[in-house]
């Protein structure tokens, strides 16, 4: 019983982060604002796929939560050097 009331209430908290993060992506006014709202999107889905692991006790996702850690990381990476060689004056 209480089991399943903290899984409602991870799941209505990871969907809430998701739903702000993708309206930053949205709306951000500046590439940065987007870049990093991407990279908390790709990290709340990391933690929900981390959490139904944990919950149902399996890890035959994890592969995939290692792509989405290197995806989120050479993206973060690339736009981070396409940044930097900016001259923004």
């Amino acid at each position: 019983m209480i089991m399943n009331i903290l899984i409602g209430i991870a799941i209505v908290l990871f969907g809430a982060g998701a739903l702000v993060a993708l309206y930053r992506v949205v709306r951000g006014p500046s590439l940065l604002d987007r870049v990093i709202a991407t990279d908390v999107l790709l990290v709340t889905v990391m933690c929900g796929l981390g959490a139904e692991m944990a919950i149902n006790r399996h890890t035959t996702t994890l592969p995939l939560l290692l792509v989405l850690a290197a995806f989120a990381f050479i993206g973060s990476v690339s736009v981070a050097r396409f940044m930097g060689g900016r001259d923004d004056t």
